[in-house]
């Protein structure tokens, strides 16, 4: 895998305690900031990737506002039980 080269500054604090992680791991501080950058971007790329999801999912089929779900669902199972709240369109 072919790598790059970037510069990032951190507060000196993180910077002590990333160097005492390289030494206490055996690792480079390079080597623990790129694993840390590459989780980060992994987490992040899939947040957004279902917040895309999630948004399209609303254009397409509309909501359940949560005061309608709430007032179901305290209904459910009793003599009175509502009906399923139908979704709203945007």
């Amino acid at each position: 895998m072919a790598s790059g080269t970037f510069t990032v500054r951190v507060d000196s604090a993180v910077k002590k305690r990333l160097e005492k992680l390289a030494k206490s791991t055996g690792r480079s501080r390079s080597f623990l900031a790129a694993q840390a950058i590459a989780e980060y971007v992994d987490v992040n790329e899939w947040q957004v990737a279902g917040i895309k999801r999630a948004i399209q999912s609303i254009d397409r089929d509309g909501y359940v506002p949560h005061d309608d779900v709430e007032k179901w669902v305290r209904t459910l199972g009793g003599r009175r039980e509502r009906p399923r709240p139908k979704p709203r369109k945007p």
